[in-house]
């Protein structure tokens, strides 16, 4: 294998781990209420401007940093689920679909006018250091992204399989009825679920803001990147999010490295086109699974 060619696979393994995490947003907030969220992205965009602010401006300790903007992201998906998500529980799909949108723009201008329009460089997180496997430079920054996408996956996995918290979510997703006669209180686990989505974007967004910097307008391509994984790997299945998210990373910076001159352009298009042809070979996804009953 060339020293090229493994530059593109391991650039887009990299990338795809954080298509994975927006994706899996999608799909907790997909499973606990059959709602597709269109401001995921801009919970990633946040957390990214939020964790400059806390290390650049405010010079908080990294760790530190990256904490409170995933708390801070988190508690704004809360937040959207009592103001415009909870009110519209009892009204046709599309009608909640329809505000996450209008929450997007909300937010997506809310950021500009506080941050500006400017893109502003994140240091990464253990400095500018690069390490060679065979012949193909690894920036010490995908070694965090990567790190932290394998954390969150497998906590994500545990949460959902361990503990009576994330046992009692699948349960409202599967037949929130059953759950509400159970004791479950069903609202509570609703807006869980938009709290959880909004941190995982968040940790995306900060872990990738040191490569592609933090900027009020960025969320809405990695969003609609980060839906095409969760569509591609099949909506309602965690593991279909990961899975679409490697495989957006990866066919997208191999179609780029290995595409004629001047398609380049093109690079964001790549998933998109992965998509449609998903929808037209298997409409359920790679690894789909029949839709449950949500709220």
């Amino acid at each position: 294998m060339s020293a090229e060619l493994l530059q593109y696979i391991l650039t887009g393994l990299t990338v795809g781990c954080v298509y994975a995490l927006v994706g899996l947003g999608f799909i907790i907030i997909y499973n606990a209420t059959g709602v597709i969220n269109f401001a995921q992205g801009e919970f990633v965009v946040l957390g990214a401007l939020l964790f400059y602010t806390f290390l650049s401006l405010m010079h908080l300790p990294l760790a530190v940093a990256l904490v409170l903007a995933v708390l801070a992201v988190a508690i704004v998906g809360l937040l959207m689920e009592c103001l415009a998500i909870r009110p519209l529980r009892h009204a046709p799909v599309v009608t909640p679909i329809i505000g996450t949108v209008g929450v997007s723009v909300i937010m997506r201008g809310l950021t500009r006018l506080i941050w500006g329009p400017d893109a502003f460089p994140v240091p990464a997180f253990s400095g500018e250091h690069s390490f060679f496997v065979g012949g193909a430079a690894i920036q010490s920054q995908y070694l965090w992204i990567v790190g932290l996408a394998v954390l969150v996956l497998v906590g994500v996995r545990l949460f959902f399989d361990r503990t009576t918290v994330g046992k009692a979510m699948q349960a409202c997703a599967i037949n929130s009825e059953a759950a509400r006669l159970a004791g479950i209180s069903v609202e509570r686990m609703v807006q869980l679920s938009f709290g959880l989505s909004a941190a995982v974007s968040a940790l995306a967004g900060v872990v990738i803001s040191p490569i592609t910097f933090a900027a009020y307008d960025s969320g809405t391509v990695l969003g609609l990147k980060g839906f095409a994984a969760a569509i591609i790997g099949g909506l309602g299945n965690g593991m279909g999010a990961v899975f679409g998210g490697l495989l957006v990373g990866l066919l997208e910076n191999l179609g780029i490295g290995l595409a004629p001159e001047g398609a380049a352009g093109f690079q964001d298009a790549f998933a998109f086109v992965m998509l449609v042809l998903v929808l037209f070979l298997k409409p359920a996804g790679l690894l789909g699974k029949k839709r449950t009953e949500g709220v």
